[in-house]
């Protein structure tokens, strides 16, 4: 089954959208990796979110930025697909459509990310590259990559 893809301003979602993608969001990067960070950073009311429902569930994530509004260059961030959803590619799915949106949304073409180490050939599969060297963040290695 494919996803539904949703592309909404922080003030179109609904409280329970909300809810549900923070919810996500905590379930895999807190819970899942561990790791003790503040999700809610206070970006999210600048950010386009992507997500991707199934069976009107939400199993997958992102938020866009435009230049400037995080990094440089437009940005993704807060990639994230449920841990019981991933056999199907959905990762591939929700980052397609994020991409699209930044040249759909911003007329850009030049992405920025701040990717986890262990996700580096996944992102390559999407023609991102690396850039500088490894970094922590949170506590997880992490690299800057682009695409052009």
């Amino acid at each position: 089954m494919s996803l539904q893809i949703v592309i909404k301003t922080f003030n179109q979602l609904t409280t329970k959208e909300l809810y549900y993608l923070l919810q996500l969001r905590s379930e895999v990067f807190v819970v899942e990796q561990d790791c003790v960070y503040q999700d809610v950073d206070g970006k999210d009311e600048k950010a386009l979110h992507v997500i991707g429902f199934k069976n009107e569930k939400i199993v997958a994530y992102t938020r866009i930025f435009k230049p400037g509004d995080y990094f440089k260059l437009s940005s993704i961030g807060r990639v994230v697909v449920a841990q019981n959803e991933r056999k199907h590619k959905y990762g591939y799915d929700i980052m397609e459509a994020s991409i699209k949106a930044i040249k759909t949304h911003y007329n850009a073409s030049e992405i920025k990310i701040s990717a986890q180490c262990y996700l580096k050939s996944f992102y390559n599969n999407l023609e991102f590259f690396e850039v500088g060297e490894e970094y922590l963040e949170d506590g997880i290695p992490h690299v800057a990559m682009l695409k052009k």
